[in-house]
């Protein structure tokens, strides 16, 4: 990011001085004058800041902010360099004041689907347009959208189907449950909306910043999905009005028996459904701008029929409309076939058969053979529309639920039939599905939806924390009032048995609702014909919007093709999905079927918008501050009981699968990695959850049952800053599998204010060699003045609360003899040393780069070498391993070491049984090391590890004197052992004062294979030498020397070999023999984990 600073003189009027300077002076970001550093002596300096926009690497689109991170220019900011001098420095980071509030006051928010071609203008060079103010009030930009949105199809098609059948009482009761579900989630929606701007995308954007990228991206997929069968079900109720009560003659599929009625009529939907889903997607391509100029049509439209609907509702009070029913007993018949409701009339005094006789009978003749029912029962006729005042709300105050098939009756006496048989083929008014109480409210829910209207237009209100809530809420009263007054009205003024009837096929094939409203029901049936066309092309053109902005977030990797779209940002790509999807819905065909669905993923999206507004109310963030102050987390958890109560009531299967599809989207998200971090209160939550567990961990050690390695890695880094071991981490994540606490730690030497960048690249190099080898934990990275403090602070300080390590794992330094600085082998001594000071386990892995990475290792053997007892981590730490796939075909194999005065056949019974209790499966075999004299070997070990410790001592000498030094003692000591040596190889340039592993191998089959006698005499010959060595030292490199040719000779082919590490010396001036020590007890094996344990028991034997 380039800054520059620029100095423009300005004349001071009170200045002493009355010279001007002419021209400007320009500094770079660091301060440096361009040109001559000149006195000022009769201007005050002005810093003018300006700064390149910067380029967010997330992807999200961002609103103009006018806050601290703000990227527009700076230009015209100005300040007075005397009176803000102490601040100059800063400026960049921390503008004044002014200039915040300057920018506050001018900030604007764009509405995703309005103005996305204005990311063209980012280009350098490309002028800004001018962002005209949003103007839209309370009433036209929340209040009427809505309203819109939630009156809709269900009213008109089949609300009254429901009333009647559900009984206006579970009407009511279904109503009321609806409604309330929205009020509350509108409650919710308000204390979010006005918690801060929220810019277009409305829900989405409100459940994923409030909730986090996975239940954002799992939520707004289901949002989606709900909005783009809304469409669907949109468009067949438009078809359905089209061929059912406009233009039935337009079918094009016609049945020629009853009983394939209903499948031409689906075959019918899907074909003319996909006609106009087409045409619709053409319109919406081509431009948007019309459907939006529609919008008041539509809105005009469904007004017009409510208003109708009252109209007709008080008329028929005084003057009931002539709908007449014709009934046969108590069965109500379809009026299509017939003129008169009579068997037979008469005309010009002769008794003649009506066609309705003609129906039933096989001929006109009055001695016809007719259907039974026909001849047992008279036909009657009453008032479908009866009036508000006519005592129908008695009779439907009821529900009369059935299967499929089920006829609708009235309440009336009848002869029933012997033979019922031929029934279904009669013109009966019919059930069409089977109908109960939850189907009812499934098919219902879907007319309460649409009140995040108010929401998606936030961008275009004048004020939107105080339109939103008013306008949204005053909506859903609104519609509330309209639904439960309609569920009593229709109750009241309209038979029961036209209530039942779904399609109007008792009243000559007239809308129901229809038949109620004045002047005329064609008022009703066009209102509602272009309502559901409005809202169809609504949903086509807000559902493709919707999955671009869930696109451009990035959060779903699969779906970043849907965020392209035409040069003017309109989403070309998700407009044919969504065309796709709302295809699958019109081929279900049925509008009954379809709204489930939708229902489905309306109350998944209202569930979480509660969900949301709980949380954050509980768990009380500071920027949860929202200017609607009606709210409360109990109202907020109420409303997601019910949502979650109506998904179940209205089908649980539907729910179930609209569950997995959130789970799966959610977990998928979680699997690639949503790297968002937008403030959400899931994080919020698991912020909360960690402080209870760390508080709780806090009270008591745990269990030994509890305990697992809780890991602190310590890694060594490279020139470059990269891992130099990275198997070590391989090593941590099949020893941890997932489980418990891994901290991956280095240390950097220097000071922290010239060290963060190298600190911050090292901590990223870490993270990704730990995402490379599949560690999951944490990273930290410190800067200290140097390794062996750096790594002390770790020891004492990583971790937090009960969540600290309890182990500690590093590689083995490996060249720390030939390192010309000392400093190697000495930290890590003292980096044993704190760890046995703070009671920690030590694991220290020799050959680390050889250690298995992901391939698994073929059948072999772990072999434990127990020594001495330390907590029982020998025995744990195989087991653990032999979980990952990587370990799991090795046999563990535990040796222990028995001396002379031990009865091995008992200590191997023991140990058996030990391990039973343990529930370990392992071969047990006890290694008897007998005391024997010290070889030859060992004392000539002994000797030049004491010589090359007192030839590093001499730090005084420079590094030439140093290594002349060394190579005198060498030909020394050379000369004096010509016997015990073999010849020596030309010296080579630089003196290595080690043992190889070929010479060392060497020496000892050369001992080996000696006489007695010779040996005696060659220890005769060198005791002179010997008699100044250090007793204790030659004794601990017999004992490395004698274990490590057990250790050798029975584990040398193992695939990881464990051993007890001792501990350092307390006299820190044996430090580099200790070293020795334990480079000889490992010499020859190939992979070696040394465990010292932390002082307590980490394994038991009870349950």
């Amino acid at each position: 990011m380039s800054e520059r600073f620029r100095v423009v003189p300005v004349a001071a009027h009170e200045s002493a001085f009355g010279d001007e300077t002419d021209g400007d002076t320009v500094f770079d970001a660091a301060g440096v004058c361009e040109g001559e550093r000149a006195e000022r002596r009769g201007s005050v300096p002005i810093l003018e800041y300006s700064r390149e926009p910067n380029k967010y690497g997330d992807g999200n689109p961002r609103e103009s902010s006018p806050f601290i991170h703000n990227t527009d220019d700076y230009k015209g900011t100005l300040y007075d360099g005397k009176n803000m001098a102490l601040f100059e420095e800063e400026m960049d980071s921390n503008p004044m004041v002014s200039s915040l509030l300057s920018k506050l006051a001018n900030y604007t928010n764009l509405t995703q689907g309005v103005r996305e071609h204005e990311e063209a203008d980012e280009d350098e060079g490309a002028k800004k347009k001018t962002v005209k103010s949003p103007q839209m009030g309370t009433f036209i930009g929340v209040y009427l959208p809505c309203l819109q949105n939630i009156l809709g199809v269900i009213l008109f098609l089949r609300m009254t189907w429901i009333v009647g059948t559900a009984g206006i009482l579970e009407s009511f009761i279904i109503v009321s449950m609806c409604c309330s579900c929205t009020m509350l989630t509108a409650i919710s929606m308000s204390a979010i909306a006005t918690n801060g701007v929220v810019p277009a995308g409305g829900s989405y954007y409100m459940i994923s910043r409030s909730l986090g990228p996975e239940f954002g991206g799992a939520v707004g997929l289901c949002f989606y999905l709900g909005t783009t069968f809304a469409g669907a079900m949109y468009i067949l109720g438009t078809i359905e009005i089209f061929l059912t009560y406009i233009v039935p003659s337009a079918a094009i599929f016609k049945a020629e028996e009853k009983a394939l009625e209903a499948e031409a009529m689906l075959n019918n939907m899907r074909v003319y459904g996909t006609c106009c889903l087409t045409l619709m997607a053409v319109v919406v391509f081509v431009g948007v701008k019309y459907v939006n100029k529609l919008a008041l049509v539509f809105l005009a439209c469904v007004v017009l029929s409510i208003l109708s609907i009252y109209a007709g509702v008080f008329k028929t009070i005084f003057e009931p409309p002539i709908f007449p029913v014709c009934l046969l007993g108590n069965r109500t018949l379809q009026n299509h076939g017939f003129d008169k409701c009579m068997k037979t009339e008469i005309i010009d005094n002769e008794t003649v058969t009506t066609r309705l006789w003609a129906l039933f009978c096989d001929g006109p003749e009055l001695n016809a053979s007719c259907n039974e029912y026909f001849s047992l029962n008279n036909v009657t006729v009453i008032q479908g529309i009866p009036g508000l005042t006519s005592g129908a709300i008695s009779e439907n105050m009821w529900g009369t639920y059935g299967p499929a098939g089920m006829m609708v009756e009235k309440d009336l006496p009848s002869v029933p039939a012997i033979d019922s048989s031929q029934d279904k083929d009669m013109p009966y008014v019919l059930n069409d599905i089977t109908t109960f109480f939850t189907l009812l409210v499934g098919i219902y829910f879907p007319s309460v939806t649409g009140i995040m209207a108010g929401s998606n237009r936030s961008g275009d209100l004048r004020d939107a924390q105080r339109s939103i809530p008013i306008g949204t809420i005053l909506a859903i009263a609104t519609t509330t009032i309209i639904y439960l007054s309609c569920v009593v009205l229709f109750g009241a003024s309209i038979d029961g048995v036209v209530l039942r009837d779904k399609f109007g096929d008792s009243v000559k094939g007239n809308l129901v609702i229809g038949t109620l409203s004045w002047p005329s029901p064609w008022v009703i049936v066009i209102g509602s014909f272009f309502s559901c066309c409005g809202a169809g092309l609504q949903s086509l053109t807000g559902a493709p919007r919707l999955l671009q902005a869930i696109a451009r977030d990035g959060i779903v990797p699969f779906l970043e093709v849907f965020g392209h779209g035409k040069a003017n940002g309109e989403p070309t790509w998700a407009l044919l999905l969504t065309a796709l999807i709302c295809e699958s819905g019109i081929l279900i065909a049925s509008l009954d079927a379809v709204a489930p669905i939708l229902s489905m993923f309306f109350l998944m999206c209202y569930l979480f918008v509660n969900l949301a507004c709980a949380l954050q109310t509980l768990l009380r963030t500071p920027n949860w501050r929202p200017r609607f102050k009606f709210y409360h987390w109990t109202l907020s958890f109420l409303g997601m009981s019910l949502c979650l109560a109506l998904m179940f009531i209205s089908s649980w299967y539907y729910a179930l699968v609209a569950m997995l599809i959130a789970g799966c989207i959610y977990k998928y998200i979680e699997y690639r990695g949503a790297e968002k971090e937008w403030g959400d209160g899931i994080r919020g939550v698991s912020l909360n959850a960690a402080r209870f567990a760390l508080i709780r961990l806090e009270e008591a050690p745990p269990h030994t049952k509890n305990w697992r390695p809780q890991l602190l890695v310590l890694l060594n880094l490279d020139t470059e800053l990269s891992v130099k071991h990275p198997r070590l981490l391989s090593f941590t994540t099949q020893l941890k599998a997932g489980k418990g606490l891994t901290i991956v730690a280095s240390v950097l030497e220097g000071t922290y204010l010239t060290k963060d960048t190298e600190a911050k690249q090292a901590e990223q190099n870490i993270k990704s060699a730990m995402s490379a080898e599949k560690t999951k934990g944490f990273c930290h990275v410190v800067v200290s003045s140097n390794q062996r403090d750096g790594i002390s602070h770790l020891i004492q300080s990583a971790g937090l609360g009960g969540m600290k390590h309890n182990s500690v794992l590093m590689a083995w330094p490996t060249n720390w003899r030939q390192s010309n600085d000392p400093q190697t082998w000495k930290n890590f001594i003292e980096t044993v040393r704190e760890t046995t000071a703070a009671h920690l386990a030590l694991l220290v892995a020799k050959n680390v780069d050889s250690f298995p990475h992901q391939e698994r290792l073929s059948e072999g053997t772990i072999d434990v070498w127990w020594i001495v007892h330390d907590g029982g981590m020998l025995m744990l730490l195989p087991f653990l391993l032999r979980q990952h796939k990587v370990w799991r075909k090795c046999k563990m194999r535990i040796f222990t070491v028995a001396q002379l005065d031990d009865n091995s056949i008992q200590m191997k019974k023991d140990l058996q049984m030990f391990l039973y209790h343990l529930r370990l499966n392992a071969e047990v075999e006890v290694v008897e090391m007998h005391d024997s004299d010290i070889s030859a070997f060992t004392y000539e070990k002994t000797l030049v590890m004491e010589q090359r410790s007192q030839m590093l001592k001499q730090m005084q000498l420079s590094r030439t004197e140093r290594e002349r030094e060394a190579q005198l003692i060498h030909d020394r000591n050379t000369a004096s052992h010509a016997a015990l040596n073999d010849k020596a190889d030309a010296a080579p340039e630089r003196v290595h004062m080690t043992w190889t592993k070929e010479k060392f191998f060497t020496e000892r089959n050369r001992n080996r294979e000696q006489n007695a006698t010779m040996a005696v005499r060659d220890l005769f010959n060198m005791k002179p030498e010997w008699e100044s060595l250090n007793q204790s030292n030659v004794r601990c490199m017999h004992t490395a020397v004698k274990l490590n040719e057990v250790v050798v000779n029975k584990s040398q082919g193992a695939h990881l070999v464990l051993l007890n590490m001792p501990g350092p010396p307390k006299n820190r001036g044996g430090d580099e023999n200790y070293m020795e020590f334990m480079e000889v007890m490992m010499e020859g094996l190939n992979r070696v984990l040394l465990v010292r344990g932390g002082g307590r028991e980490v394994i038991t034997i009870y349950s």
